[in-house]
């Protein structure tokens, strides 16, 4: 079991299998992107590497992201092997959709449980300019197919942006209902430097749009399992079988249930969301003579280095100056 300081368990790996992506979103990365050269990444059996490593040390669940995890080459024969591992209770992706017309039937067959997919805006011109390169009715044939795919879990993930989407809120909702999926909201986190723009102005916080949402819906609260939910608090449209998640990094701080750490394409072990505490696990798996104990030994030593929480102390201000395609999602 990997225990922090804190005393808190942890079981849950978001890895990242890339820092590429197709989309360009506007709270992600900036529009002219320098990539990871191929040389720094992690290989595939690099990461399957990580992967079981930590299923070995007690982990029970991995998300694996991006960028965007779907288009890196050969990343299926990665999912399957790490769907096999006997003691893995849950695998998840996030992803944007673009993929998964074509390869959702596959993720259900290689034992993925959970997919979260990104969904900012339902008009295509606006779900453009937010993604810059995304095509809004590939994303929603993608999201029409994992539900048809039978995979168990899917839900929507919406950041909403003051004067840019923040009045299709309730469209979106509308748009789980009918596809009987669930919806989170997540507030923009400040990572990245992005000149030219005004995070003050932009940014909304979910207590906002909470407040904006019961005004048309009735919501009930759901008792929060953290091991399982992760940082979203849960509340369900009464009559329907639908939730909505808030992940409120700023209005509703979750770190003392986390049981999270990140592991970036290049090997950085990432302790947390909202700090820079890390390990450097490339340079362990290429050490000449590598052997796994060494790896083991330093995943369960990092967790002495977990902080107790983050530092989003003003949500319009970068503290973390590397993009979310850096971090892992």
């Amino acid at each position: 079991m990997l225990i922090d300081q804190f005393n808190r368990h942890v079981s849950y790996l978001r890895l990242s299998v890339t820092d590429r992506c197709d989309f360009r979103c506007i709270y992600c990365m900036s529009e002219d992107m320098t990539f990871l050269p191929r040389a720094s990444i992690l290989s595939l059996e690099e990461l399957y590497e990580i992967a079981s490593a930590f299923v070995e040390l007690g982990g029970r669940k991995i998300r694996l992201t991006g960028g965007e995890p779907l288009i890196r080459r050969g990343v299926e024969s990665l999912i399957t092997k790490i769907g096999s591992l006997p003691q893995l209770e849950h695998l998840a992706i996030t992803t944007n959709g673009s993929q998964l017309s074509r390869q959702a039937q596959q993720l259900k067959a290689s034992g993925v449980d959970s997919l979260n997919i990104s969904l900012d805006s339902l008009k295509a011109d606006r779900f453009k300019e937010l993604t810059r390169t995304g095509d809004l009715n590939q994303v929603i044939a993608g999201i029409v197919e994992a539900k048809r795919s039978g995979i168990p879990k899917v839900r929507l993930n919406s950041v909403i942006i003051k004067g840019k989407n923040d009045d299709e809120i309730l469209d979106l909702i509308d748009f789980a209902l009918a596809q009987g999926i669930d919806i989170a909201f997540i507030e923009e986190m400040p990572l990245g430097e992005m000149p030219g723009v005004d995070r003050e102005q932009r940014w909304l916080s979910n207590q906002e749009l909470r407040l904006q949402v019961e005004q048309h819906l009735t919501l009930v609260d759901e008792i929060q399992n953290s091991s399982a939910a992760g940082p979203a608090r849960y509340a369900k449209i009464q009559g329907t079988a639908t939730k909505i998640g808030f992940i409120s990094p700023h209005s509703h701080n979750f770190c003392g249930d986390c049981n999270r750490i990140r592991v970036t394409v290049e090997g950085r072990l990432l302790l947390c969301l909202g700090n820079e505490h890390s390990v450097d696990l490339r340079s362990v798996l290429r050490a000449p003579g590598y052997h796994r104990e060494q790896l083991l030994q330093t995943i369960t030593e990092a967790m002495q280095i977990k902080p107790e929480k983050h530092h989003f102390l003003d949500p319009t201000e970068p503290q973390i100056l590397r993009f979310m395609n850096a971090t892992g999602g």
